[in-house]
């Protein structure tokens, strides 16, 4: 039995080959919304990869088995359950899962309706394609890191977030369904070349819109989301954060209302760019000036575009977050509940499998026909 049989996707069977990063949070998001995921664990575990057990979010809801890829009959056991799943997702470098025999050619020859997902940061061709990297490499190639980061200073990004899940995860679980979707119609699978540099430029084009149409600067600090005063995290009295984004000119106007300001003729033309720096001093001064529940007290709910920075803990006790249950904790472990949201065949999110834990049931119930 699958951890969640009642999902938008239930019925959809993937195998997810071990691996670090993007392919097991993509295989989470599956796994979230009712596909069986079943994850080739390794045989023994490696001292290189932290096991962190049921703190591994990423695995919940999947089944697991043990496999030595190195071992021809755990290989042939692998090509079995191919040739009775919609998809398989790796995130091996170029050629290594070719040199198991696992390869794309080797598996839809038993599959023809397979779709084989690809993981990669670089890609599967190109100069770089079998060169190390993580995140924040291929987030520096692809253009996407250099608006992170204020004028003079070196660009900064949410770790993993942008490139492995954003570019990588996000771009592999849609490929894959789409592919699926193809092979439904068509009876044909394909390969799905998912890499965080293709991702990650491809987020950056409503960026690139912007640009072209001369609102958007190569020069960080000059354009309308990285440089204005009303568009940035201030400090407040007691150490912690908060962020303004009052972007179109209405809630600007609000903003400056409630901060007492409407009066002030510094504000009275915001999209002065070469006044940005001084009145950024000007919001900065104030914002230190009171703690960050006085300023939520003053601003939250309105639309002043407004909201407090929370960590984790804090996130998921905040009223809104806790109303709309965004997060939720498993087996002790705090995380974040399955996104988005149906109205019909809600996501459920599992627990953490044991490694090898659904081996025989995995072989058994996969290989009746379908």
């Amino acid at each position: 039995m699958t951890a969640n049989q009642k999902g938008p996707l239930a019925g959809l069977r993937i195998l997810e080959i071990y691996g670090i990063g993007p392919v097991p949070f993509c295989g989470m998001l599956l796994a979230d919304l009712g596909a069986d995921v079943v994850l080739v664990d390794r045989a023994e575990s490696n001292p290189e990869n932290l096991d962190l057990g049921k703190h591994t979010v990423v695995n919940r809801g999947k089944r697991s088995i043990a496999l030595d890829l190195k071992n021809p009959q755990d290989v042939e056991t692998l090509l079995g359950l191919v040739e009775h799943c919609d998809a398989l997702m790796e995130g091996m470098r170029p050629g290594v899962m070719e040199r198991l025999g696992l390869g794309p050619d080797v598996c839809l020859a038993r599959n023809p309706r397979l779709v084989y997902g690809r993981m990669t940061g670089w890609g599967q061709s190109g100069p770089l394609a079998h060169a190390a990297g993580h995140d924040i490499n291929y987030l520096a190639l692809s253009g996407a890191l250099w608006y992170s980061g204020q004028p003079g200073e070196a660009p900064m990004t949410p770790p993993s977030l942008l490139g492995d899940v954003g570019g990588g995860s996000m771009y592999l679980a849609i490929g894959l369904l789409a592919a699926v979707m193809s092979a439904r119609a068509t009876g044909l699978g394909q390969v799905v070349d998912a890499a965080i540099v293709d991702g990650s430029a491809n987020m950056m084009n409503l960026l690139m819109g912007l640009k072209s149409a001369g609102q958007f600067s190569n020069e960080r600090g000059q354009s309308i989301l990285d440089g204005p005063h009303w568009y940035r995290t201030y400090r407040c009295a007691d150490g912690h954060f908060i962020t303004v984004g009052a972007l179109e000119p209405k809630f600007h106007r609000l903003l400056i209302d409630k901060l007492g300001l409407a009066g002030d003729p510094d504000y009275a033309k915001p999209h002065d760019s070469a006044r940005w720096p001084q009145l950024h001093e000007k919001f900065r001064a104030l914002f230190a000036s009171r703690t960050r529940d006085e300023w939520c007290a003053l601003l939250e709910g309105s639309d002043a575009c407004f909201a407090p920075v929370l960590d984790p803990d804090e996130a998921a006790r905040h009223p809104h977050m806790a109303a709309r249950e965004v997060y939720g904790t498993i087996d002790g472990v705090l995380q974040a509940n399955p996104a988005p949201r149906f109205s019909r065949t809600p996501g459920q999110a599992g627990s953490v499998p044991r490694r090898g834990e659904h081996q025989q049931a995995v072989l058994a119930d996969w290989a009746k026909a379908r």
